[in-house]
């Protein structure tokens, strides 16, 4: 295993989407402050996730990645943590039994502080300033003050995610996560929706089968508690860099900030920075690949990021659009697929979905995301492949951000309650109606 390169050297290669810092000591004490930190997650945790996505890529699990766009500081409070864990909580449920399929859990959670944008700058009536890169790297104010890039905010990163990694840690350890908690997942405005009442169905199904199981005397330990992993887009070099340690067992490097990391669309260049210091981690990792990815690409990818194809090693996650999913997908799948590639495919049926509402919000159609999924799955099932899983952006909050579902929010709904602050999430109910829609979808699969 060859050593990790510098942080010196890697910015040498070129490193996209990374804050202009204006005082390099103060960016040197905060890597020095965060290499001294204990690890947020451990190497062993991240090879069991490794072993599940090698069940995902071999086609006996399903997916589910979900969480926040962007993670604020502000956003680190208990009842955040738990809304967001039982939305994900209630669509692996929904998935796991409406699909009879395992389904491996990892939320965008404990590290999604920081975003690639288009722009380093922002105008409002003619004032210009830096972007909003995140909490990881700015504040959200437009102020002169706000948007100076802190690496300060680093520390304050690991921190929050401590935090946010304790509490979730409490809540699938400590009984939130039983089965038999089942029904107390579905709150009051969930439950008074359609696909609540699907949901509390289901429920009763689940509460019968395990009077049964406990009747029987059986009652294993897996219906008292979840694996729940980590994860977030490693784009802050000084970051992860930092939290990359050398495991003590294998001698080898680990990503110890989350179980799994992944690469993103505007940072996948084969010989930038970001792909370089990941093929040097032995965390799973992911890679997002859009409409410009060519199946060369994919490949080189692969052979970077995963020359010995390990199983659960790589994770390509697909962004396309719906307008784009069924053409440009089957020619990345099938090249992939023929050069016998061990990879996870999983659909993020968000980030090619975006635009602007009349009345000026960022949005989102759930029918869009629905139709992204369909042509994901139905690519797969043409080509023999298996759909490996789902990456959302999604709240466990009454939210309207994306336009449409059961609830059939409209443009003039955004105002109400638009939160997010980067991109649009799915709300609880439109989660949920979107567990239901795919365990239909892997079914047929």
């Amino acid at each position: 295993m060859s050593v990790v390169p510098s942080l010196s050297e890697l910015h040498a290669l070129g490193a996209a989407q990374q804050p202009s810092y204006p005082d390099r000591a103060a960016v040197d004490a905060a890597v020095a402050r965060l290499r001294t930190a204990p690890p947020l997650v451990f190497a062993g945790e991240c090879d069991e996730l490794k072993d599940k996505i090698a069940a995902v890529a071999r086609g006996e699990a399903f997916l589910l990645q979900g969480g926040d766009c962007a993670e604020t500081f502000a956003g680190v409070t208990a009842d955040n943590v738990r809304n967001k864990l039982r939305v994900l909580l209630q669509m692996a449920v929904v998935l796991t039994y409406a699909a009879s399929v395992p389904v491996v859990k990892v939320g965008r959670i404990a590290g999604q502080y920081a975003k690639p944008r288009s722009s380093d700058l922002e105008t409002r009536d003619g004032v210009t300033l830096p972007a909003y890169r995140g909490d990881a790297v700015n504040g959200f104010d437009f102020t002169p003050e706000s948007r100076v890039p802190d690496p300060q905010r680093l520390v304050d990163v690991y921190n929050s995610s401590a935090a946010t990694l304790n509490l979730v840690r409490a809540f699938v350890t400590g009984g939130y996560a039983d089965l038999r908690q089942v029904h107390t997942w579905n709150t009051d405005f969930v439950r008074e929706s359609g696909v609540g009442q699907k949901y509390e169905a289901m429920a009763n199904e689940i509460e019968r089968a395990l009077t049964f199981m406990q009747a029987i005397g059986a009652d294993p330990d897996e219906f008292h508690r979840v694996d729940f992993h980590s994860s977030h887009e490693a784009l802050v070099l000084e970051y992860e860099h930092a939290l990359t340690r050398i495991d003590s067992r294998t001698s080898t490097p680990y990503d110890v900030s989350g179980h799994f990391v992944w690469i993103g669309e505007r940072t996948r260049q084969l010989d930038g920075a970001h792909v370089e210091l990941l093929s040097h981690i032995r965390n799973p990792i992911g890679v997002k690949l859009g409409p410009s990815t060519t199946p060369d690409d994919a490949l080189a990818l692969a052979a970077k990021l995963n020359p010995a194809n390990e199983p659960g090693r790589l994770t390509f996650i697909t962004r396309f659009g719906a307008g784009k999913i069924r053409d440009g997908l089957p020619h990345l799948v099938e090249k992939v697929e023929a050069a016998g590639l061990e990879v996870a495919w999983v659909c993020d049926p968000m980030h090619g979905n975006t635009f602007e509402a009349s009345s000026g919000y960022k949005t989102r159609r759930f029918d869009d995301v629905i139709e992204e999924v369909q042509g994901f799955f139905d690519v797969h099932r043409s080509l023999g492949t298996w759909p490996g899983g789902l990456h959302v952006e999604l709240t466990g909050d009454d939210v309207t951000e994306c336009v449409g579902g059961g609830e059939d929010l409209t443009d003039l709904d955004l105002a109400h309650r638009y939160e997010s602050v980067c991109d649009p999430r799915l709300n609880r109910v439109q989660s949920l109606e979107l567990s239901f829609l795919v365990a239909e979808m892997l079914r047929q699969a």
